[in-house]
């Protein structure tokens, strides 16, 4: 990189990276429970494939941190792109439960890969630029909104395009017969996500700028991850405001999960058939990720009104589970009154999380150094994922009905009350305040960015 890159361009390409890497997943949100059932596929078993995806992204979180923070975040970013492109192929054609299996067990590590390079190559351009004191919570804002913009739109599209195979001279049902039954109307979508994987593989390549970084061998890239995963899985310990993060995490994953498992189902109970049903909470999904995407945009207001970020989060958490109470209350109910307070109640959810993310990690940046930032954003999503899979699994073996709703919503309740104790500043400590290096991390300097 010849120079700062600058703010506003910088912003522009991270939004667009949140954007692209987003949207192939947004395609896959609606379709796959109701092709995985089509498939013939339980519930149990459904669950016990995304909790495959939980667990593997789970397990190798702080490892593929660490990979970022020592190789580079273009190449992480770039590897889970392919992985993800393979990911949705496999899942959107496979039918043995085995091919299945390994789709979600690669969609998983692409999911860890993901998880922090981008928005960590953000706040290092920011701060090449401007300083540590630069404002952070606006571009993160933005890629909030970027992303649940590109979920929203993929969720649509996702969920229309196997009932708009279905109208007609009916394509799907042609495109099925020709290939014998590897591809259903409701793969096109997974299909179409890989393809655009590689637009994504593609712009990161050639969009996101990074200093020069010495070549290393592989075994001192590997012996560099070890301290790396050490001095994540100490930050919590630390710093309390940053274990607060991690523990909100969970709490949103718990949230997050209920979801993805029981409203397809939901809303193909209302319609009566799978192919709406999709179109249904694509619709549902899609005003969702509209509502995150506004609370997103709302973050830095919502910080100015509570008085601080940490009263924000405590709020917007708070939101979010009076949103999932509400679809518990409402879990047995089939008249119309009942489905205009479970929109809601599902919108109220999303606005929530959305509204907490950007201030939880602008606190989250602020505690911790460049060195780590990678490491620190896996932990995050390694706890969420984590969570995520151990309520997955629990709410697999639940009788369907009000219980597992209020399961979440006592999870994500606890998660904002963790916040009701105020903690001291979140000023940058004086690890996070230096200027992020241009070389590869040694490994003092990584154990370096646990901050105390």
């Amino acid at each position: 990189m010849n120079g700062p890159l600058g703010i506003p361009a910088a912003r522009r390409r991270y939004i667009t990276v949140c954007a692209l890497f987003w949207l192939p997943l947004g395609l896959s949100l609606a379709p796959v429970i109701l092709l995985l059932t089509e498939r013939g596929m339980t519930m149990a078993a459904i669950a016990g494939l995304f909790a495959a995806h939980s667990l593997t992204a789970a397990a190798l979180e702080l490892p593929t941190g660490g990979l970022a923070d020592v190789l580079g975040r273009r190449v992480v970013l770039v590897a889970a792109g392919l992985l993800n492109l393979t990911a949705l192929a496999l899942v959107g054609l496979g039918s043995a439960p085995w091919l299945l299996g390994l789709g979600m067990v690669l969609m998983g590590a692409g999911r860890a890969l993901s998880s922090g390079p981008a928005e960590a190559w953000y706040v290092d351009t920011v701060h090449a630029d401007s300083g540590p004191g630069a404002d952070l919570r606006t571009g993160l804002a933005a890629g909030c909104s970027a992303t649940s913009a590109a979920l929203a739109a993929g969720t649509v599209l996702g969920g229309a395009l196997p009932w708009l195979l279905g109208v007609g001279p009916d394509l799907g049902a042609r495109l099925s017969e020709a290939s014998s039954g590897l591809v259903l109307p409701l793969s096109a979508p997974l299909l179409l996500g890989s393809a655009v994987e590689i637009a994504f593989v593609l712009y990161v390549l050639t969009a996101l700028p990074e200093p020069p970084r010495p070549t290393v061998a592989l075994r001192e890239v590997l012996r560099g991850v070890p301290a790396t995963v050490v001095g994540g899985l100490r930050l919590g310990g630390r710093d309390t405001l940053v274990r607060r993060v991690f523990l909100s995490a969970g709490a949103a994953g718990s949230a997050l999960v209920v979801i993805e498992l029981l409203m397809p189902g939901r809303a193909a109970a209302v319609t009566g058939a799978s192919e709406s049903g999709a179109v249904l909470f694509a619709v549902l999904a899609c005003a969702g990720f509209i509502c995150s995407g506004f609370g997103s945009h709302l973050a830095p207001l919502t910080a100015r009104l509570a008085g601080s970020g940490e009263r924000a989060v405590m709020a917007s958490l708070g939101i979010g589970a009076g949103g999932l109470l509400l679809l518990g209350a409402t879990a047995g109910s089939t008249g119309a009154g009942a489905l205009v307070l479970s929109a809601t109640a599902y919108g109220l959810v999303y606005l929530g999380l959305g509204a907490a993310g950007p201030n939880e990690n602008d606190i989250l940046h602020r505690r911790v150094a460049s060195t780590g930032r990678a490491t620190a954003l896996s932990v995050q999503s390694l706890v969420l994922q984590l969570v995520g899979a151990l309520t997955g699994l629990v709410i697999g073996v639940l009788r369907p009905g009000p219980v597992p709703w209020l399961l979440a919503g006592g999870i994500l309740l606890a998660g904002s009350l963790l916040w009701l104790r105020r903690s001291g500043p979140t000023s940058p400590t004086p690890e996070a305040t230096r200027r992020p290096p241009v070389a590869c991390p040694s490994a003092a300097q990584e154990e370096a960015a646990s901050t105390s």
